[in-house]
């Protein structure tokens, strides 16, 4: 009788055991977004598994320096302009494949589906125009 009761004992201790390592793998999140500081105060860099970028849909253009009445101006597509809680506008590139850094700007003025920049990355970087609104919840943890 003592070893059946030895060993429903032994068997309970198991379970919760077992149990408990269950529990650990269920609560590590997977998380397709990587952060690491970018070398600037307060922007991080944020690093996508492509099957996040591919979900997020994604997509980018270069920067453009055009004519702008007299005088040669930035120009991005009005899909690549971001703003913070505090109003401040921003941009985000896209360095490398899969890697994304925000970039403050200063916008000038729209016009149409453009906008003329008076700061901003240089001509040729490649920024995103649409998936910056899930960058920007990825680089502050929004939904971590």
């Amino acid at each position: 009788m003592q070893v059946k009761r030895w060993a429903m004992v032994a068997a309970i201790g198991a379970v919760l055991v077992l149990s408990g390592c269950k529990q650990d793998k269920i609560e590590e999140k997977h998380h397709p977004a990587k952060l690491e500081e970018s070398g600037q105060e307060g922007i991080m860099r944020v690093t996508l598994e492509a099957r996040a970028a591919e979900r997020i849909g994604i997509q980018t253009a270069p920067v453009l320096e055009e004519m702008v009445g007299s005088s040669k101006r930035l120009v991005v597509p009005y899909g690549a302009i971001m703003y913070d809680s505090k109003g401040e506008t921003w941009t985000f590139t896209n360095p490398q494949p899969l890697v994304y850094v925000r970039h403050k700007i200063v916008v000038d003025r729209v016009e149409g589906d453009r906008v003329i920049l008076s700061e901003g990355p240089a001509a040729g970087t490649v920024v995103v125009t649409v998936g910056a609104t899930e960058l920007m919840g990825a680089e502050h943890k929004y939904g971590h």
